[in-house]
């Protein structure tokens, strides 16, 4: 009989080898999905090893804010690195490393570790919380198997053990023949203290750089300042801060004094800054003196006012082609060797007439003779002079709308007076005057006064930073100097035998010691505390013990 052709017939043993002998299609990937994937980075994110990561680079990251002046903090000193090496300003620039802790990279890190740690505290802290609320494990059957064990023979009794330790602090569960102990809990919560802390540290800083504000200024003796938005050289706002939030104080720089070393090899280095002001808390309240001084802030309401830097402010005036004064007052000088206080100014007279006049000048603290030259030996003003190192006239550009820095001349719409030389021209003394060429009037070196910079800021999480950075060291100390370890005492037939083990690697602390003290003071029948009248007796624990 003939099998039709189509007849099935994968019944039969050779089409089951050929069905099983085909290839087969290799399983495909299953992706994460988007679910996944988040799921990944969230765990990523949270580890331990990227909070550690995060907390090394936001450290690196703080390291250009120590080592290059920010303009938060001193601008005179980031427009001199301009000056001086402007290649290497801009191209420090454009990594904002003059603005470090304001900077996207920065606050990028920053929130990033904050979120870091509060993934990897937060469950840890429901975990420990679960953990305190355990009672100890039931004794082990044979104690002398742990790391620390001992037996000996007395009359101890289960509650009398119990007792001796509670009285040593332990956390204590009782069974028909046997005493669980615990101590050492701190540990673990000093360890999450310190994480806690250091969130607690971020929050802090972050509410304060949102709600605070800092503002730098330049004051010259005898002159006022107010605290408000107009009278900042450099005003750095919060997003929260408006106007309204500036504290109402002003003051007055009555009189600025510095002293140096005066002989020896360390001649010329400061000793004491200090600057007398007549301070107002509130537009009402009556003046008071204060004695303002370096890392000793003004406050006022929580408002610290810095002193970060001074320098001199010699005064001129400046008369016209047309015999009017022009100009006459003070001009501060940015310092140009920290050494001796050899300054540069630029003096701007855009009233003058019949062309505006401008002038760049070099102040000498204390001037010698050099040769054909003249240089200050010493950064006190005990010798002042000023060189005109040059006179221009024509067009300053104030008038053009564009902002201009006062430490700046522009030339390109000026010409100079008369020829320029070679040579410096002799320096002018106090009191001294000089005609200018052309006709174009005369200038007088009048006085010498002397500017301070100030940082105005205000931070409401300066307090709670302070607060959270002890914490942090509180819980680092219980994190260091608190180990976990456990005790157990099982007492048959008069046996009584003792065990023990620390939950901490290496006998840190020497748990030997206290461990052989334990012994000693559950083998001391004389230590016993006596039973209380009406005490309720102790329920031992069913549970079942623990290999």
């Amino acid at each position: 009989m003939t099998v039709p052709p189509d007849t099935e017939t994968t019944g039969t043993p050779e089409a089951s080898v050929a069905i099983e002998s085909a290839p087969k299609e290799p399983p495909r990937p299953v992706g994460l999905g988007v679910v996944g994937w988040l799921r990944w980075g969230w765990r990523t994110l949270t580890s331990m090893r990227t909070a550690l990561i995060l907390l090394f680079l936001f450290a690196l990251g703080s390291v250009p804010g120590s080592i290059f002046p920010q303009r938060g903090v001193d601008p005179d000193k980031v427009a001199q690195y301009f000056q001086n090496s402007p290649t290497e300003a801009e191209w420090l620039d454009r990594f904002q490393l003059f603005d470090v802790f304001t900077a996207p990279w920065y606050a990028a890190v920053y929130l990033l570790l904050f979120v870091s740690l509060a993934g990897c505290v937060l469950p840890r802290m429901l975990v420990h919380f679960r953990e305190i609320r355990r009672k100890p494990p039931a004794a082990p059957r044979n104690l002398l198997r742990l790391p620390y064990g001992e037996a000996f023979e007395g009359d101890l009794t289960v509650e009398q053990a119990a007792a001796k330790l509670r009285r040593r602090r332990f956390r204590v569960v009782t069974g028909p023949d046997w005493v669980a102990a615990e101590k050492g809990y701190l540990r673990e919560t000093g360890n999450l203290l310190f994480h806690v802390a250091l969130l607690a540290l971020l929050f802090a800083v972050g509410a304060g750089g949102l709600y605070g504000y800092r503002g730098n200024v330049l004051v010259v003796e005898g002159d006022g300042f107010a605290n408000t938005v107009a009278a900042y050289d450099r005003f750095m706002p919060g997003q929260r801060v408006s106007a309204e939030s500036l504290t109402p104080f002003s003051f007055t720089l009555k009189d600025f004094q510095a002293s140096y070393v005066g002989a020896g090899e360390k001649m010329g280095q400061p000793l004491d800054y200090s600057a007398k002001l007549s301070v107002q808390d509130t537009p009402s309240s009556p003046p008071r003196d204060v004695d303002l001084k370096v890392n000793d802030p003004l406050d006022v309401n929580g408002t610290l006012t810095y002193l970060i830097g001074h320098g001199y402010a010699p005064t001129f005036k400046v008369t016209d082609g047309n015999g009017q004064v022009a100009f006459d007052g003070p001009v501060p000088c940015l310092v140009d060797d920290q050494a001796t206080y050899t300054s540069e100014c630029v003096i701007k007279v855009p009233d003058a007439h019949p062309s505006q006049l401008g002038f760049v000048a070099r102040f000498l603290p204390s001037t010698v003779p050099n040769g054909s030259a003249w240089v200050s030996v010493f950064p006190a003003a005990v010798n002042p002079t000023v060189q005109i190192i040059g006179s221009f006239h024509g067009d300053l550009g104030l008038d053009s709308g564009q902002p201009q820095s006062v430490y700046v001349l522009d030339t390109d719409k000026l010409k100079p007076l008369g020829k320029m030389s070679a040579t410096p021209p002799p320096p002018l003394a106090l009191g001294e005057t000089r005609d200018l060429p052309d006709g174009a009037g005369k200038i007088q070196f009048t006085g010498v006064k002397e500017w301070i910079t100030l940082q105005t800021t205000h931070d409401p999480g300066r307090l709670p930073a302070l607060v959270a950075a002890a914490a942090a060291v509180l819980g680092l100390v219980f994190s260091l100097m608190i180990r976990r370890r456990r005790v157990w005492v099982r007492i048959t037939d008069r046996k009584v035998t003792v065990g023990g083990l620390t939950r901490t690697e290496g006998d840190v602390g020497g748990f030997s010691e206290e461990f052989a003290e334990l012994v000693s003071l559950l083998r001391d029948p004389q230590d016993s505390p006596a039973p209380q009248a009406g005490a309720a007796p102790v329920e031992p624990s069913t549970g079942p013990d623990q290999e």
